[in-house]
């Protein structure tokens, strides 16, 4: 397994260009299942999500092709199995996303129960619910979810009682070719939700609300292909924010979308980071300023996102107070908190909250990446800490982080990939 080493204390310096959103290209990529012609996208990462993804969609028997660097042509016309065996989902639970176009295009799916990231149970029941409302007949079976319906699906009304992406975003590629109206209260509201909605609608499809919490899906008979180009990833956008902030260097964003940050931006500029929009859109952060302590709790878009609760709590590791930490959409999404303890943090978990009592500086140390998110704290860690850390099992950053070490290495940072290491 690779490893990166990592020499801290360099200011950030330079331009940065965003990468393609991961979380909108994986949905986007299981509404082609849905069309009666050939997709093409661009601006889609080069990670290994995405390269899982591509796996599953040639299982099911459809032509995946890189057709450039930031390129990808996906033809449904060969689909003729209806199985994303457990081999390819254990290690990604956007496979789950197969399940809705599948069955409405087709009449059946069988999907292995998905894995993915260790941060606690994030169950698909309301998927399946949601589903089964629209007269699909689900089953577990040793570990996969079979599903079948005669006929098409039948418009519904969908209410999650808990914000569910995944399952609005099942519900979206379903509802799409149903008979009738569909109407989902409680919908997530994140942009990569507003992206699959834009997606499908280029392709015939009639949903409207996407973003608010009620979204309206007319059915229609068929979806067409489509050229569509996906938004950039606010996560890593944010990441490199947080990174610019804490070696107290300057960076300016390119190819981000601002208004898809902004609950992340406040909560830097809360902390004393400068964030400035420039003429031509670049986005300058500059770290020069001491850094305040903060307040943070996770909430569903557009409040802060979970996917940046690691990166500002390594942040606030190094602010002058005491910060609190609250995540309220996962459990067990600590685990960054021992990595980051041995380089020199000070914090202590009670229940879902983390106090973090501010030190002046991170400490070189051998820590173990746990999962995507937290692979990146321990990355910005590093690049403020005196003297060299080396973080294991970065196989997790690289499932959402296109050549991060590449994008740092470019800004001064003094990063290299090594091979080994468990």
């Amino acid at each position: 397994m690779d490893k990166f080493i990592i020499s801290g204390g360099k200011p950030l310096r330079g331009d940065v260009a965003i990468s393609g959103s991961k979380n909108a290209s994986l949905p986007i990529m299981c509404s082609s299942i849905l069309a009666d012609g050939p997709c093409s996208y661009t601006n889609v990462p080069r990670l290994q999500d995405i390269s899982t993804m591509e796996k599953v969609l040639s299982t099911l028997g459809m032509n995946v092709i890189r057709t450039g660097e930031d390129a990808i042509d996906i033809d449904p016309a060969g689909i003729d199995a209806f199985e994303a065996p457990y081999d390819l989902v254990k290690s990604m639970r956007a496979s789950i996303l197969v399940l809705g176009p599948l069955l409405a295009k087709f009449g059946r799916a069988k999907v292995s129960l998905p894995g993915g990231c260790a941060i606690g149970v994030r169950p698909i029941d309301m998927h399946l619910k949601a589903l089964a409302k629209m007269g699909a007949e689900i089953n577990l079976s040793h570990g996969y979810v079979m599903a079948g319906v005669n006929g098409r699906l039948k418009g519904a009304t969908i209410v999650f009682d808990n914000t569910t992406v995944g399952g609005t975003e099942n519900i979206l590629m379903a509802a799409a070719l149903a008979d009738g109206v569909t109407v989902i209260q409680g919908a997530a509201k994140e942009p990569e939700v507003v992206d699959l909605a834009n997606a499908l609608n280029a392709m015939g499809a009639r949903i409207q609300g996407a973003g608010e919490s009620t979204v309206t899906i007319e059915g229609v008979k068929s979806l067409h292909g489509v050229n569509y180009r996906i938004i950039p990833d606010r996560i890593e956008a944010g990441t490199l924010l947080v990174a610019g902030a804490i070696t107290k260097g300057r960076v300016t964003l390119r190819g981000h979308r601002t208004d898809h940050m902004v609950a992340v931006i406040e909560k830097l500029v809360e902390m004393g980071v400068s964030i400035q929009e420039l003429p031509d859109g670049g986005l300058v952060v500059d770290g020069t300023g001491d850094l305040q302590p903060v307040q943070v709790e996770t909430v569903p878009y557009p409040g802060f996102p979970t996917d940046m609760q690691a990166q500002i709590m390594a942040l606030a590791c190094v602010a002058k107070g005491v910060s609190r930490i609250t995540e309220n959409i996962f459990e067990n999404r600590f685990m960054h908190v021992p990595e980051l303890v041995r380089m020199g943090a000070d914090l202590q978990e009670a229940g879902n909250t983390v106090i973090v009592q501010g030190v002046s500086r991170f400490q070189g140390a051998s820590v173990m990446a746990t999962d995507l998110r937290a692979s990146a704290s321990l990355v910005i860690a590093a690049l403020n800490a005196n003297g060299y850390t080396e973080i294991r099992r970065i196989y997790h950053l690289d499932r959402g982080y296109e050549g991060l070490d590449k994008k740092l290495a470019k800004l001064g940072a003094q990063v290299t990939r090594e091979k080994g290491g468990l």
